[in-house]
């Protein structure tokens, strides 16, 4: 849970136009200290283009993004890279580097005396270790995705922004790594996160915002704001929302098609 109600991040009003196409229309959220936000919505909602303009890569056509008190705008690419770092859909490494030394990367705004420490305890987390010495592009899909998450880890900042972290992964994969987010924000860091699979949102995250052709649906906690309806609405489908136990919680099943 949030740790206290002094913004990490927050966008107002921001909006991005192309053409004549509105990517996102007067969306505004924050995160706290100590919380995982997941951005949700359907193909074309404008979520990674959300996270692009809170990363600073995109600037919004209206409104505005600050880290605490600095616009964002005011920061050079250096300094972005020290108060956030960002996890893409697809990273592309065409050299051959090894595992360690695409962790390592994580490290070169800051470059300290905690380098590799830092990289140790980040493929450790990850359980890329063992790994280390082996080529990055000999490595599966999901044992890449697994050591670009340590490869952010390493940059060690405040600020987490991942765009659809677990994608790839396998159902053992995907907890083990949620898992991890999940103790990242207990320790008081701060997460924004791009999710396609709604049942980690519901399961991981403390606020979700809710996208729907780049306008913001809703905002809030998972149970209160991820309802049949709002979901049903957002995504054109029937979806049901079913608590299997309370330990559990709520899951998300999209409700089969009627064939009659």
């Amino acid at each position: 849970m949030n740790q206290n109600n002094n913004p990490i991040i927050q966008c107002q009003n921001v909006s991005i136009i192309r053409g004549e196409k509105t990517i996102l229309d007067d969306v505004s959220l924050h995160a706290n200290q100590g919380e995982l936000v997941a951005i949700l919505g359907p193909n074309g909602a404008g979520k990674s283009t959300l996270l692009g303009v809170l990363a600073g890569d995109l600037a919004p056509d209206t409104g505005a993004v600050h880290f605490g008190d600095v616009q964002i705008t005011s920061l050079t690419k250096p300094e972005l890279a020290l108060r956030r770092a960002v996890l893409p859909q697809q990273v592309t490494v065409s050299f051959p580097f090894t595992v360690e030394e695409v962790v390592e990367m994580g490290r070169g705004p800051k470059s300290t005396g905690a380098d590799q420490d830092l990289v140790e305890m980040a493929m450790k987390r990850v359980d890329v270790l063992e790994m280390r010495n082996r080529l990055y592009r000999s490595l599966s899909i999901g044992e890449q995705a697994r050591v670009s998450m340590a490869r952010i880890l390493a940059q060690d900042t405040q600020l987490l922004l991942l765009d659809e972290p677990t994608a790839v992964l396998d159902i053992g994969q995907q907890e083990k790594l949620m898992m991890i987010v999940r103790s990242l924000v207990d320790d008081g860091r701060t997460v924004i996160a791009v999710f396609h699979d709604l049942n980690v949102a519901m399961s991981f995250a403390d606020r979700v915002v809710l996208l729907q052709k780049g306008k913001q649906v809703a905002v809030g906690a998972p149970r209160q704001t991820m309802t049949a309806e709002t979901l049903s609405t957002i995504y054109e489908h029937k979806i049901d929302v079913v608590t299997v136990n309370d330990d559990t919680g709520p899951i998300v099943i999209p409700s089969p098609r009627d064939r009659n």
